[in-house]
């Protein structure tokens, strides 16, 4: 069983569904997978801040089903939980949202397995997951890569939070999340959860870059991560491109890989849409 732990809104729906397509698209084996979906009601900061809908979950775990009669969705809603760990804390207004605070409590959920896969929404696979699932953290807290502008600006091993592979039963013992959530609740952090996790730390394995690729695609690049990047042309700026603005995808960075994953994702979207009216 392949582990994979999504955390968001019911905004990330669109990320949820390619990302899973892409893994589901371009593993070999045949071993069935359980998505774990952490998300919460926390519309009393925002009115958009909602969970992710049964109506998603639905439609989500038809299509996981349609490659696999047995991989299966679990919807985890941690409400009380971040709430007793975070609210009005210094970082609830984290540079992207509380949302992106929900995986730091992924070691008080019990029913998470040992091994588990947090992946960023922004992310597609474009080789099988297996070359990086099967990463051994035995003795450390996660395996994870370098962020692409952070091992310039930071620190050489810097990391980039997106993609973590994580251990679980180290995690309980040495205590990671926990120091990272009470980092939470009493610094105002640049990154939140990222500097959280990475102050935290005490055992963690280095990935090389084509686990999380932020920035470019090769041919032997595993995850393109389609997060917030630098641009020189025509001048200098900032853009924050999705997989699922897919005229985007086409016109700036000239990818067409990943067109037999957004074609379905189109389907998969529409027939939610449909679903969604007709109730």
């Amino acid at each position: 069983m392949v582990n994979i732990l999504f955390c968001g809104n019911n905004g990330v729906f669109d990320g949820m569904l390619t990302c899973a397509l892409s893994i589901l698209k371009r593993t070999a084996s045949k071993e069935p997978f359980t998505f774990y979906v952490m998300t919460m009601d926390v519309s009393h900061l925002k009115e958009t801040y909602l969970p992710v809908s049964d109506e998603q979950i639905a439609v989500f775990d038809q299509m996981i089903r349609s490659y696999h009669a047995e991989n299966r969705v679990i919807k985890l809603d941690v409400t009380a939980l971040y709430r007793e760990e975070f609210d009005a804390c210094p970082n609830e207004d984290a540079y992207c949202s509380p949302y992106t605070l929900i995986r730091l409590l992924s070691d008080r959920v019990a029913i998470l397995p040992d091994k588990l896969l947090y992946l960023d929404i922004d992310i597609l696979f474009n080789r099988d997951i297996h070359l990086l699932y099967d990463t051994d953290v035995e003795g450390v807290e996660y395996a994870a890569a370098r962020d692409h502008y952070g091992k310039y600006l930071v620190h050489p091993n810097y990391v980039n939070a997106g993609v973590l592979l994580f251990n679980l039963r180290e995690i309980r013992e040495t205590g990671l999340l926990e120091k990272a959530r009470k980092l939470i609740r009493t610094k105002k952090l640049v990154f939140a959860d990222q500097s959280a996790i990475i102050r935290a730390t005490t055992r963690k394995k280095m990935l090389p870059q084509r686990f999380n690729d932020q920035k470019f695609l090769h041919g032997h690049t595993v995850v393109r991560h389609f997060s917030k990047r630098l641009f020189w042309l025509p001048y200098p700026h900032t853009d924050n491109i999705k997989q699922w603005h897919i005229s985007r995808v086409h016109k700036v960075f000239g990818y067409y890989r990943f067109d037999d994953i957004l074609y379905e994702y189109i389907y998969w979207k529409e027939k939610y849409e449909r679903e969604v009216k007709t109730v």
